[in-house]
């Protein structure tokens, strides 16, 4: 495995020792469907967001979630759609609305066909360094899982079936360090990733990532 991943994976997993050890809020998804009601103009009802602007959030990992929201809330990530709408949210309601997203199933998309193949190689294998002096990109996959489920436990979000143009959006941040936060090992590893990626990759790879599942 790359060792990059792997260093990361110990990041986390020492992170995730000290949270448990804090004993981290547990969402309920019952509550959270009333709680997430505003969320509903944006994302869907229920989480399946039917603008391609806006992320799907069903099915998405509670830590995730439950981690972008305290991103935007405290400042750390900027969503100009966002602003103010989680700063009378407590920690438990947030963790509360990432349990029902979390819980619901979300909706298949579709690739473009002439896109898949070059999508495809690049989730599943990477890129080769070519003439590139910063380095090879390592496969989609090893976090995100084949399917694109990602790694709950470990905060790697669900990617399957999310909206190419929404996706497409969050690598051009990363790749620009538009979505960069100070001292996060996730989000370093995602803009050290985004650094390697063309235009053509990130359209490709979007549209693969829309319609895989």
């Amino acid at each position: 495995m790359n060792k990059l991943i792997v260093s990361l994976l110990l990041t986390l997993g020492i992170t995730g020792a000290a949270v448990a050890a804090e004993g981290p809020l547990k969402g309920d998804a019952t509550a959270g469907q009333a709680k997430a009601a505003v969320c509903g103009a944006c994302h869907g009802p229920d989480g399946n967001s039917p603008a391609p602007n806006f992320p799907k959030l069903a099915g998405q990992g509670e830590r995730y979630l439950t981690k972008q929201m305290h991103d935007i809330k405290d400042g750390k990530r900027t969503v100009l759609e966002m602003t103010g709408l989680l700063t009378n949210l407590s920690d438990q309601d947030l963790a509360d609305i990432a349990a029902y997203f979390a819980s619901q199933k979300g909706s298949v998309g579709a690739a473009d066909p002439k896109l898949v193949d070059k999508g495809q190689a690049l989730f599943q294998g990477g890129k080769l360094a070519e003439d590139q002096p910063i380095g090879g990109m390592p496969a989609c996959k090893a976090c995100h899982i084949a399917g694109g489920s990602g790694l709950a436990e470990a905060g790697f979000p669900h990617l399957s079936g999310q909206h190419a143009q929404y996706t497409a959006k969050q690598l051009k941040d990363f790749r620009e360090k538009v979505r960069s936060i100070d001292g996060d090992a996730s989000n370093k590893m995602m803009t050290d990733i985004a650094a390697k990626l063309s235009d053509k990759d990130i359209e490709a790879l979007s549209s693969y990532i829309q319609g895989l599942h």
